[in-house]
């Protein structure tokens, strides 16, 4: 694989070193730091109907830990 040179200001090259683990080269810090997955990947994964059947778990789930929440509190 060949290389390239780039240009980063100041500012940008200072956070990027601030994030760099010991053992890793500025190529590979900045390869982490934007490579990987993103939530936007997973648009239209789901149906509309798998996403409603989600979306209803998720809040059956917080209203029970806000319930939990409210008993332990009492408790």
């Amino acid at each position: 694989m060949g290389t390239k040179t780039v240009r980063l200001d100041e500012d940008v090259y200072e956070r990027v070193r601030s994030r760099k683990r010991d053992d890793e080269t500025f190529s590979e810090a900045i390869d982490r730091l934007t490579g990987g997955s993103s939530l936007l990947d997973l648009e239209g994964t789901l149906s509309d109907e798998e996403a409603d059947e989600v979306r209803e778990a998720i809040e059956e789930s917080r209203e029970a830990d806000v319930e939990e929440s409210k008993e332990i509190g009492e408790g």
